[in-house]
């Protein structure tokens, strides 16, 4: 299995964390992340990935709300 994971700056304060892990052509898994520099630490916006088994979003409020929203073979799901 090959493991990729890298950081993409896109100004002082903003970045995307990207990892996949894939064997050939076939991703297994992946996690795409975009994070502010606020209060003195990075913190999530939104991510995007894999974990506890299925394809998902995370959506990270102020208040300190997370929405997920799962996506089945293409189709949005909103619990």
């Amino acid at each position: 299995m090959k493991e990729k994971d890298f950081l993409v700056l896109l100004g002082n304060d903003t970045r995307i964390r990207h990892f996949h892990a894939r064997i050939r052509q076939q991703v297994l898994e992946f996690v795409v992340q975009l994070e502010i520099f606020t209060e003195g630490r990075w913190k999530p916006v939104v991510r995007y990935d894999t974990a506890h088994g299925f394809a998902h979003r995370d959506t990270f409020h102020g208040d300190g709300k997370i929405e997920k929203t799962l996506y089945s073979s293409g189709i949005i799901v909103v619990p």
